[in-house]
């Protein structure tokens, strides 16, 4: 039998590394789909639920492993339902590679069914490549430079195939004028700067009296490194949501996370610092960094566009985050003088305190949702890996959750969508299949288009060697992220229209398809509920009821803020019982003199 132009890209992509795609199928990429059958397994298919799940299970797959995560859709609606998640990837400067399929090449200009510009329509997010085939002899260096041009440049790229072509005898590029002639292969480099920036990177360093270290996503791969850096120049860590998984937070010089989402000690590490260090962080609130000309700055990326974009660095030096910081280490010279390191442990265990009484605070109504994830911190495996989606729970996730040495974690940061813990939680699964897996999920997230991506965790999870994929639903019925800064930041009272979702009864549709459900409205059963998750012989899912009207408090509360919320108040908030009750005192006490939260 021949071999057709789709039986040679799944061996290309094989011969590539490519043992899984995740994706949608329909008649535009049906080729392609016979050929993964004919394949007999040799790349295995994940059929999401929707396409823009399928997008980011490649994105998360690419997060968690390290290697090409690869979708697959159909002509149409198929491609452009891909979009979301792939810009997730673009975003996080991650390897992910779409193929779409196209209508046949005879009918394309004919305003045909199902006919769009792809490449126009992939060009901003695959900017780096995107590329339609016409004939059979281009598959082979299209699907080279595809995947190339992905993993060396971290980005996204796209394949368009007409569904004609799919089915076409493959011939390879002949040896004249006119053809291209590719390979398989590539090694990502050693990247480090030269002696005399690093050496120019110490001096700045060295003469801190008051070091702040940030770290993000590319300081993932570098904990022992940044470790020792902090300890040598007895520097305080933030981390970024992205590279929350960096440290683990049971050292006494991490102060969790940083922004709208992060902590006091974060907060106060950047404002009182004299000397900043960011490594691998695109972290984009400019306002919770030092004040411009307060520090002095040193920045690594692997990616020059990223320097000096947050904050104005003296030194910027581009290069794998471990590799310089190995280089980096011996050119540091020890801090002597350890009293800034002192004040930043002092912070931290007030900070733990804090949490801890914020969290164990009975809510007015239903359970704390702090304490969800307060009680889910100790009993979190040390390989486990945890999935935040947006919205109010992705507080909970930043601040609560004590990452362990080992533990991986990742959420949708830079474009920061709803609905993509659950898919990426798919993901970390097949990546991963030995380890346990936790997602945490708004009520909002869970109707857009996580509740249907449990059917998926219900076709595949008796493959998985250890069943345990736990999902964690705080129903609140309320898009309450989005109602917080209603009242914060605009000053608003909650605008019921938009805010308010209804209930539905999460645990009990798991049930249905196979899986266990809990469901937990009073706060003291939250713990055993864990446990029993934790020790489940099935995937589980966890409906909380939850209390809305827990603020999801920022570490600095502006006088502005303070007026708007107030604002909201005398203009009637339909929750204004509750809300005084359990946000007023802290909100407005927040930027009043005497004002104890501890």
């Amino acid at each position: 039998m021949s071999t057709t132009v789709g039986d040679f890209l799944v061996d290309r992509l094989y011969a590539w590394g490519v043992r899984r795609i995740f994706g949608y199928p329909g008649d535009g990429i049906n080729g392609v789909f016979g050929a993964l059958n004919r394949a007999n397994g040799k790349i295995e298919f994940i059929q999401a639920r929707h396409e823009e799940m399928a997008a980011f299970m490649a994105s998360a797959h690419a997060k968690f492993t390290g290697e090409l995560g690869v979708c697959i859709a159909t002509s149409g609606p198929g491609a452009s339902h891909l979009l979301t998640g792939l810009y997730d990837a673009r975003l996080d400067h991650v390897p992910v590679l779409a193929i779409a399929g196209q209508q046949a090449r005879a009918a394309l200009g004919g305003h045909y069914q199902q006919e769009l510009d792809l490449s126009a329509m992939f060009k901003d997010v695959a900017g780096a490549f995107v590329q339609q085939a016409s004939v059979p002899s281009q598959i082979r260096h299209l699907v080279d430079r595809a995947v190339r041009t992905a993993l060396g440049e971290r980005r996204v790229t796209a394949l368009i195939l007409p569904n004609d072509l799919q089915d076409m005898d493959y011939e390879p590029p002949g040896r004249k004028h006119g053809t291209v002639h590719s390979g398989v292969g590539y090694n990502a480099p050693k990247i480090v700067p030269y002696a005399d920036d690093l050496q120019r990177a110490a001096d700045v360093l060295n003469a801190g009296k008051k070091v702040a270290i940030l770290v993000g996503a590319g300081a993932l791969q570098a904990t022992d490194e940044v470790i020792a850096v902090a300890e040598k120049l007895g520097a305080g860590v933030a981390k970024a949501l992205l590279g929350k998984a960096a440290l683990p937070d049971d050292l006494p010089f991490v102060t969790g996370s940083i922004g709208l989402l992060g902590t006091e000690p974060s907060y106060k590490l950047m404002t009182g610092c004299d000397t900043l260090l960011m490594i691998g962080s695109g972290f984009p609130y400019s306002e919770f960094l030092p004040k411009e000309g307060a520090a002095r700055g040193v920045q690594i990326d692997i990616k020059a566009d990223m320097l000096s974009i947050r904050y104005p660095m003296e030194v910027n030096l581009v290069g794998d985050s471990a590799e310089t910081l190995r280089a980096l280490l011996p050119l540091l010279e020890e801090k002597t003088g350890r009293g800034w390191r002192k004040d930043i442990e002092g912070w931290m265990e007030d900070w733990w305190k804090k949490l801890e009484k914020r969290a164990l605070e009975p809510a007015q109504s239903g359970v704390n949702p702090q304490r969800t994830v307060w009680e889910l911190s100790p009993r979190v495996p040390s390989n486990a890996i945890v999935t935040s989606d947006s919205g109010s729970c992705a507080n909970w996730y930043a601040r609560d959750l004590k990452v362990k040495r080992g533990m991986m974690c990742s959420l949708s940061g830079g474009l920061a969508s709803m609905g993509a813990a659950v898919p990426y939680a798919i993901a970390a699964k097949f990546a991963h299949p030995g380890r346990p897996v936790i997602a945490l999920v708004g009520d909002g997230a869970m109707q857009m288009s996580n509740m249907a991506e449990l059917i998926t965790v219900s076709k595949y999870w008796k493959q998985w060697s250890d069943p345990r994929w736990i999902c964690m639903v705080l129903n609140n019925e309320d898009l309450n992220q989005v109602t917080w800064e209603q009242r914060v930041m605009n000053g608003d009272p909650k605008f019921e229209a938009s805010q308010q979702i209804p209930s539905v009864p999460y645990h009990r549709f798991a049930e249905l398809i196979g899986l266990r459900g809990f469901y937990v409205d009073d706060a003291e059963r939250m713990a055993a509920v864990w446990d029993e998750a934790l020790a489940s012989d099935r995937p589980v899912v966890i409906e909380v009821k939850t209390d809305p009207n827990v603020p999801p408090l920022p570490p600095h509360f502006t006088l502005q803020q303070a007026r708007a919320f107030a604002t909201t108040l005398f203009e009637g908030d339909p929750d204004q019982g509750n809300v005084i009750v359990d946000t007023a005192k802290q909100v407005l006490g927040a930027v009043l003199p005497g004002h104890k939260d501890k």
